[in-house]
Protein backbone atom coordinates (compact mmCIF):
# COMPACT_ATOMS: atom_id res chain seq x y z
CA UNK A 1 0.00 0.00 0.00
CA UNK A 2 1.11 3.73 -0.38
CA UNK A 3 0.56 6.23 1.67
CA UNK A 4 1.40 8.88 -0.56
CA UNK A 5 -0.54 10.41 -3.65
CA UNK A 6 -0.12 12.46 -6.50
CA UNK A 7 -2.04 16.18 -7.83
CA UNK A 8 -4.12 13.89 -9.43
CA UNK A 9 -5.29 11.30 -6.39
CA UNK A 10 -2.97 8.65 -7.80
CA UNK A 11 -0.62 6.59 -5.48
CA UNK A 12 3.03 6.69 -5.52
CA UNK A 13 5.22 3.75 -5.16
CA UNK A 14 8.94 4.29 -4.14
CA UNK A 15 10.66 0.96 -4.39
CA UNK A 16 13.34 0.40 -2.13
CA UNK A 17 16.62 -2.00 -3.03
CA UNK A 18 15.58 -5.80 -3.68
CA UNK A 19 16.40 -7.53 -0.60
CA UNK A 20 14.98 -11.44 -1.75
CA UNK A 21 17.85 -13.75 -3.32
CA UNK A 22 18.32 -14.81 -6.58
CA UNK A 23 15.94 -17.28 -7.72
CA UNK A 24 16.54 -19.09 -10.99
CA UNK A 25 13.73 -19.82 -13.44
CA UNK A 26 13.30 -21.97 -16.66
CA UNK A 27 11.61 -20.55 -19.69
CA UNK A 28 7.73 -21.71 -19.99
CA UNK A 29 7.67 -23.22 -23.35
CA UNK A 30 3.82 -23.81 -23.80
CA UNK A 31 3.60 -19.97 -22.49
CA UNK A 32 6.56 -18.94 -25.53
CA UNK A 33 4.44 -20.82 -27.89
CA UNK A 34 1.62 -18.95 -27.64
CA UNK A 35 2.81 -15.85 -27.09
CA UNK A 36 4.61 -16.47 -30.36
CA UNK A 37 1.69 -17.39 -32.81
CA UNK A 38 -0.41 -14.62 -30.51
CA UNK A 39 2.61 -11.68 -31.59
CA UNK A 40 2.52 -13.54 -35.25
CA UNK A 41 -1.31 -13.08 -35.84
CA UNK A 42 -1.35 -9.40 -34.90
CA UNK A 43 2.12 -8.60 -35.74
CA UNK A 44 3.50 -10.23 -38.56
CA UNK A 45 6.39 -12.84 -38.09
CA UNK A 46 8.56 -13.28 -35.36
CA UNK A 47 12.54 -13.24 -37.04
CA UNK A 48 14.39 -14.34 -33.84
CA UNK A 49 14.19 -14.29 -30.51
CA UNK A 50 16.45 -12.75 -27.80
CA UNK A 51 16.98 -15.85 -25.01
CA UNK A 52 17.95 -15.30 -21.53
CA UNK A 53 20.77 -17.19 -20.54
CA UNK A 54 20.47 -16.99 -17.04
CA UNK A 55 17.48 -15.93 -15.66
CA UNK A 56 16.39 -14.74 -11.94
CA UNK A 57 12.34 -14.91 -10.89
CA UNK A 58 11.17 -15.65 -14.48
CA UNK A 59 12.88 -16.28 -17.67
CA UNK A 60 12.35 -13.40 -20.30
CA UNK A 61 12.85 -13.68 -23.81
CA UNK A 62 12.43 -10.73 -25.94
CA UNK A 63 10.27 -11.35 -29.68
CA UNK A 64 11.85 -9.88 -32.60
CA UNK A 65 9.50 -8.64 -35.76
CA UNK A 66 11.37 -6.94 -38.00
CA UNK A 67 10.15 -3.72 -39.99
CA UNK A 68 7.91 -4.71 -43.42
CA UNK A 69 6.07 -3.08 -45.77
CA UNK A 70 3.25 -2.95 -43.87
CA UNK A 71 4.76 -1.97 -40.42
CA UNK A 72 8.21 0.09 -41.17
CA UNK A 73 9.43 -0.35 -37.34
CA UNK A 74 11.12 -2.97 -35.16
CA UNK A 75 8.25 -4.71 -32.23
CA UNK A 76 9.62 -6.05 -29.46
CA UNK A 77 7.86 -8.19 -27.15
CA UNK A 78 8.36 -9.66 -23.92
CA UNK A 79 7.90 -13.61 -23.14
CA UNK A 80 7.86 -14.49 -19.69
CA UNK A 81 6.79 -11.75 -17.98
CA UNK A 82 3.29 -13.70 -17.13
CA UNK A 83 5.16 -16.36 -15.69
CA UNK A 84 4.40 -15.21 -12.43
CA UNK A 85 1.25 -13.20 -11.42
CA UNK A 86 1.72 -9.67 -10.44
CA UNK A 87 0.76 -8.12 -6.96
CA UNK A 88 -2.37 -6.32 -7.55
CA UNK A 89 -4.51 -4.38 -5.34
CA UNK A 90 -7.90 -5.49 -4.39
CA UNK A 91 -10.58 -5.03 -7.34
CA UNK A 92 -7.51 -5.95 -10.12
CA UNK A 93 -7.45 -9.74 -10.01
CA UNK A 94 -8.32 -10.10 -13.90
CA UNK A 95 -4.96 -7.84 -14.74
CA UNK A 96 -2.42 -10.21 -12.65
CA UNK A 97 -0.60 -11.63 -15.84
CA UNK A 98 1.03 -9.22 -18.39
CA UNK A 99 3.38 -8.84 -21.49
CA UNK A 100 5.25 -5.54 -22.77
CA UNK A 101 5.93 -4.33 -25.89
CA UNK A 102 8.25 -1.48 -27.62
CA UNK A 103 8.98 -0.22 -31.01
CA UNK A 104 11.40 1.04 -32.89
CA UNK A 105 11.70 2.85 -36.09
CA UNK A 106 13.91 0.65 -39.28
CA UNK A 107 16.59 2.84 -39.06
CA UNK A 108 17.67 1.79 -35.40
CA UNK A 109 21.06 0.24 -35.07
CA UNK A 110 19.65 -3.50 -33.71
CA UNK A 111 22.44 -5.95 -33.38
CA UNK A 112 24.37 -7.86 -30.75
CA UNK A 113 27.37 -5.35 -31.11
CA UNK A 114 24.89 -2.41 -31.51
CA UNK A 115 23.38 -3.26 -28.27
CA UNK A 116 26.44 -3.21 -26.51
CA UNK A 117 26.23 0.88 -26.47
CA UNK A 118 23.66 1.89 -24.22
CA UNK A 119 22.14 5.06 -27.08
CA UNK A 120 20.72 2.02 -29.05
CA UNK A 121 20.07 -0.61 -25.92
CA UNK A 122 18.10 1.64 -23.46
CA UNK A 123 15.09 0.80 -24.88
CA UNK A 124 15.36 -2.70 -24.91
CA UNK A 125 17.07 -2.65 -21.14
CA UNK A 126 13.99 -0.67 -20.23
CA UNK A 127 11.50 -3.37 -21.62
CA UNK A 128 13.25 -5.78 -19.38
CA UNK A 129 13.40 -3.89 -16.56
CA UNK A 130 10.09 -3.22 -16.42
CA UNK A 131 8.79 -6.77 -17.25
CA UNK A 132 10.76 -7.90 -14.04
CA UNK A 133 9.96 -4.93 -11.50
CA UNK A 134 6.34 -6.41 -10.48
CA UNK A 135 8.10 -9.28 -9.90
CA UNK A 136 11.34 -8.22 -7.69
CA UNK A 137 9.36 -5.40 -6.10
CA UNK A 138 5.76 -7.27 -5.40
CA UNK A 139 3.55 -4.67 -7.10
CA UNK A 140 1.93 -4.51 -10.51
CA UNK A 141 2.16 -2.10 -13.85
CA UNK A 142 -0.85 -1.04 -15.85
CA UNK A 143 -2.33 1.33 -18.08
CA UNK A 144 -1.18 4.85 -16.94
CA UNK A 145 1.23 3.90 -14.72
CA UNK A 146 4.65 5.77 -14.71
CA UNK A 147 8.16 4.40 -13.84
CA UNK A 148 10.71 7.39 -13.82
CA UNK A 149 14.15 6.46 -14.05
CA UNK A 150 15.67 7.20 -10.24
CA UNK A 151 14.72 9.67 -8.22
CA UNK A 152 14.95 12.42 -9.24
CA UNK A 153 14.44 10.95 -13.05
CA UNK A 154 17.25 11.34 -15.39
CA UNK A 155 18.03 10.92 -18.91
CA UNK A 156 18.09 6.90 -20.41
CA UNK A 157 21.47 7.74 -22.16
CA UNK A 158 23.14 10.57 -23.68
CA UNK A 159 20.89 10.25 -27.28
CA UNK A 160 17.73 11.26 -25.51
CA UNK A 161 15.96 13.80 -22.76
CA UNK A 162 13.48 11.05 -21.99
CA UNK A 163 13.30 10.25 -18.49
CA UNK A 164 10.67 7.60 -17.66
CA UNK A 165 8.16 5.51 -19.41
CA UNK A 166 4.62 5.22 -19.09
CA UNK A 167 2.45 1.73 -20.24
CA UNK A 168 -0.74 2.24 -22.59
CA UNK A 169 -3.29 -0.08 -24.74
CA UNK A 170 -1.19 -0.83 -27.62
CA UNK A 171 -2.05 1.97 -30.47
CA UNK A 172 0.07 -0.17 -33.44
CA UNK A 173 -1.83 -3.27 -34.03
CA UNK A 174 -5.25 -2.97 -35.59
CA UNK A 175 -7.33 -4.96 -33.60
CA UNK A 176 -6.51 -3.83 -30.28
CA UNK A 177 -8.92 -5.80 -28.29
CA UNK A 178 -8.52 -8.74 -29.89
CA UNK A 179 -4.41 -8.21 -29.17
CA UNK A 180 -4.68 -6.89 -25.45
CA UNK A 181 -5.87 -10.10 -23.99
CA UNK A 182 -4.83 -13.73 -24.44
CA UNK A 183 -6.41 -16.83 -23.06
CA UNK A 184 -3.55 -19.67 -22.40
CA UNK A 185 -4.49 -23.08 -22.12
CA UNK A 186 -3.94 -22.55 -17.98
CA UNK A 187 -7.01 -19.98 -18.33
CA UNK A 188 -4.13 -17.19 -17.80
CA UNK A 189 -5.17 -14.04 -19.06
CA UNK A 190 -2.46 -12.67 -20.34
CA UNK A 191 -2.53 -8.27 -21.33
CA UNK A 192 -0.15 -6.85 -23.89
CA UNK A 193 0.63 -3.32 -23.00
CA UNK A 194 3.07 -0.51 -24.99
CA UNK A 195 5.58 1.39 -23.64
CA UNK A 196 5.85 5.14 -24.20
CA UNK A 197 8.78 6.62 -23.22
CA UNK A 198 8.56 10.36 -21.46
CA UNK A 199 10.25 13.59 -20.85
CA UNK A 200 10.35 14.74 -17.06
CA UNK A 201 7.30 17.14 -17.78
CA UNK A 202 5.37 14.69 -19.15
CA UNK A 203 5.49 12.88 -16.18
CA UNK A 204 5.33 15.91 -14.04
CA UNK A 205 1.96 16.74 -15.83
CA UNK A 206 0.25 13.03 -15.46
CA UNK A 207 1.29 13.01 -11.78
CA UNK A 208 -0.51 16.60 -11.25
CA UNK A 209 -3.53 16.41 -13.71
CA UNK A 210 -3.98 12.37 -14.60
CA UNK A 211 -3.10 10.04 -17.35
CA UNK A 212 -5.75 10.89 -19.34
CA UNK A 213 -4.72 14.49 -19.92
CA UNK A 214 -1.22 13.09 -20.84
CA UNK A 215 -2.75 10.49 -23.07
CA UNK A 216 -4.97 13.46 -25.27
CA UNK A 217 -1.53 15.39 -25.54
CA UNK A 218 0.32 12.40 -26.81
CA UNK A 219 -2.25 11.02 -28.99
CA UNK A 220 -2.84 14.57 -30.61
CA UNK A 221 0.98 14.45 -31.30
CA UNK A 222 0.61 11.46 -32.63
CA UNK A 223 2.85 9.86 -29.85
CA UNK A 224 2.61 5.95 -29.87
CA UNK A 225 5.17 2.89 -29.27
CA UNK A 226 7.01 3.99 -31.85
CA UNK A 227 10.04 5.05 -30.41
CA UNK A 228 11.25 9.17 -31.36
CA UNK A 229 13.79 10.29 -30.20
CA UNK A 230 13.39 13.64 -32.04
CA UNK A 231 9.93 14.01 -31.01
CA UNK A 232 8.70 17.63 -28.87
CA UNK A 233 7.83 17.48 -25.72
CA UNK A 234 4.22 18.10 -24.98
CA UNK A 235 4.22 19.00 -22.00
CA UNK A 236 6.58 22.07 -22.03
CA UNK A 237 4.83 25.64 -22.21
CA UNK A 238 3.95 27.21 -26.07
CA UNK A 239 4.19 23.28 -27.54
CA UNK A 240 1.25 23.89 -30.01
CA UNK A 241 -0.60 21.63 -31.84
CA UNK A 242 -1.24 22.72 -35.99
Amino acid sequence: MSNEFSESGQPIYRHTERTREFEFAVENEAALTAISKHVEQHIGPIDYVLHEIISDLIHLDILVVNPSKERNYYTFVTCGMSNLPMTVPEGAEDYKFAELMICLPADWKVSQESFDIEENYWPIRWLKTLARLPHEYETWLYWGHTVPNGDPAQPFAANTSFSGMILSFPTVVEEVNSFFTLRLADDRDVHFLGLIPLYKEEMDLKLKSGAEVLFEKLEKAGVNEIVNIKRKNTAKKGFLFF
